[in-house]
Order: structure tokens, then sequence, then C-alpha cells
């Protein structure tokens, strides 16, 4: 009979699935939340594609005085935001 090798990998680390984003209605609602057990390294890796993102947008929307950029780059970093406060809290339960 074979037997595998006890499993000595950490236990990897996943979103917690609590940040919410992208408020709307009156009294102010988030529509989106963070889905929980994503692994933090695939996050990390949406966030900095974000912060590209953003940051591309925001140097248009400067050199072209376009408010649609900015808006555009205003719901991306919600969007981050979000990602990363989640992402910490699911550092800080794992330890």
């Amino acid at each position: 009979m074979k037997t595998n090798p006890p499993d000595n990998t950490p236990n990897q680390i996943t979103t917690a699935g609590v940040e919410t984003f992208l408020a709307a209605g009156n009294p102010s609602l988030n529509l989106l939340r963070v889905e929980p057990g994503i692994p933090v390294d695939s996050a990390y890796e949406h966030v900095s594609i974000l912060m590209g993102y953003i940051k591309h947008l925001v140097r248009e929307g400067n050199m072209e005085d376009d408010h649609k950029f900015l808006g555009a780059a205003d719901y991306l970093c919600d969007m981050a935001k979000a990602l990363m406060n989640d992402i910490e809290i699911a550092k800080n339960k794992a330890h």
C-alpha cells in the first residue's frame, strides 16, 4: 500500500471576505464585497494590476482634463483599497 508523505506546507492565507466597497444609495450601502477564500498571493497580484490601471487613468485624466478617466480611477482605487484591507484582515487572523 502506497502512502503519501505528510503535508508539510504551511496553510495558505486567503482573503477574509469582509471588506465592502462601492457605496450607493441613501443611506449609503456598499454594493460589492471582496470574495472570501482567494489566495493572498493572487489577491496581491490583482492589486498590483489595479494600481497600474489607476496610475494610467489618473495620468491620462489629468493630461486630457477628462473626468471620466478620473472617475474610473476612483472606482478602481476603492476596489484596490478594499482588497488590501481584506488581505490585512486575513493576515492578522492567521497570526
